[in-house]
């Protein structure tokens, strides 16, 4: 009897084992992903990163994919950047974790991009914010920011699974983590009864380890035809070329050959479909669109620069039309507005000749007759297209200066 139940037992194991094999597969580089992270093997028996494992391989296998499919166009890029900067290939995943690889993300902290900067972590790292762009929704731009800032943390805290603790909840509070644990070791920061970190934090290392693996075995959770999201060629890679400031992007698709919404998706850090007014900027293309681009665009071909005035109060059509030497049908039209009516705080798009004046920004020790005589206008002239009722300029005014 004894020897029956035995028996029995057994058989149950090796079907419960076989079952579990089933539902939970064996990737085959576990131990390559975490080592890259500084992490021991013995997480993989952490039990709530078990479950996120297999809930990545069952209900939530679409989710993957719906994200895989947003970020297709910018994957290849990300690769071969991180890469190339010798930080983990892992962390690709972490802005597959940060905003979905949604470029237009947008946190309640007022984190944007595919790597969620802050605007004050973005202008440490020399992201440009103004009313024209915001390159923390750059691909190129913000992943350049995001591998010196994870190396920055790396060298603060020596591993890199702190690195990334300290990428999602600041250094500050991974420090006191540590002090107050005694111990910089992950399975004593991501004791769940003590919670030394934040429970979003310790669910965030969780997540980028177990996209991480999932996207590192893919054959064993998808369709061959699925696959094919995970293929891509050297030609998908996105490229910084230089263009005139001012420009539309629609003229510089037409001049390459390319849709306009598809140059639009690969820059959105252009809040208003152009090129910041300045001397020259940069936009990103496919590599395989450079040849196109190198025969066919030049510079300045498109014959008005575009930049956006807000209105004032009291301001009319007719001013500002005269303060950017253009007609006011151009702004009317330009702008779709119905019965040439505008309102304070409105946004205009202004198509200026190109060449036709410059912005100056005011700088101390300046004044208005030294600026009049710099650019060789009259003080007079300055006034009206400004519409300033005085001589008094104050440090960073952005003035209109007709050539």
């Amino acid at each position: 009897m004894k020897k029956a139940v035995s028996l029995l037992l057994l058989s149950l194991g090796l079907l419960h084992a076989s079952l579990t094999a089933v539902n939970e597969p064996q990737y085959n580089d576990e131990s390559t992903v975490l080592k890259s992270l500084d992490i021991d093997a013995s997480f993989l028996y952490d039990p709530l990163f078990r479950q996120l494992k297999n809930d990545m391989n069952s209900r939530k296998r679409d989710h993957f994919l719906r994200m895989l499919k947003r970020g297709r166009i910018y994957i290849p890029t990300l690769q071969k950047m991180i890469d190339e900067s010798g930080i983990p290939q892992v962390f690709l995943y972490m802005a597959m974790a940060e905003s979905h690889f949604d470029a237009h993300a947008l946190s309640r902290a007022k984190a944007a991009g595919l790597w969620q900067f802050i605007p004050e972590t973005a202008k440490l790292y020399g992201l440009k914010i103004d009313r024209y762009i915001d390159e923390r929704k750059d691909p190129v731009r913000s992943t350049e920011a995001a591998v010196r800032y994870l190396k920055d943390l790396h060298r603060r805290f020596g591993k890199w699974y702190l690195a990334a603790f300290a990428y999602n909840c600041g250094e500050g509070r991974v420090l006191r983590a540590i002090k107050k644990a005694g111990s910089d070791e992950l399975h004593v920061l991501m004791d769940e009864k003590k919670k030394y970190l934040p429970k979003e934090s310790r669910n965030y290392l969780r997540k980028i380890v177990s996209l991480a693996l999932v996207a590192n075995n893919a054959e064993l959770c998808f369709t061959e035809s699925e696959l094919k999201l995970f293929r891509h060629t050297d030609g998908e890679r996105l490229v910084r070329v230089k263009v005139s400031g001012g420009e539309t992007l629609e003229h510089i698709a037409s001049q390459i050959g390319m849709p306009t919404a598809d140059l639009k998706t690969l820059n959105p850090q252009f809040n208003y479909g152009f090129t910041p007014p300045v001397a020259g900027a940069s936009i990103n293309i496919p590599q395989n669109r450079m040849a196109a681009f190198k025969k066919a665009y030049r510079p300045g071909k498109q014959k008005n620069m575009f930049l956006v005035h807000t209105v004032k109060k009291g301001e009319s059509l007719s001013r500002i039309a005269h303060r950017y030497g253009i007609s006011y049908k151009m702004i009317i039209a330009f702008n779709r507005i119905k019965k040439a009516v505008i309102y304070p705080k409105q946004e205009l798009i202004i198509p200026v000749p190109r060449g036709s004046l410059h912005h100056y920004r005011v700088k101390k020790g300046d004044s208005i007759y030294k600026i009049a005589k710099r650019f060789g206008v009259k003080v007079a002239t300055i006034k009206a297209r400004n519409d300033l009722k005085d001589n008094i300029i104050h440090i960073g005014d952005k003035l209109v200066i007709p050539n």
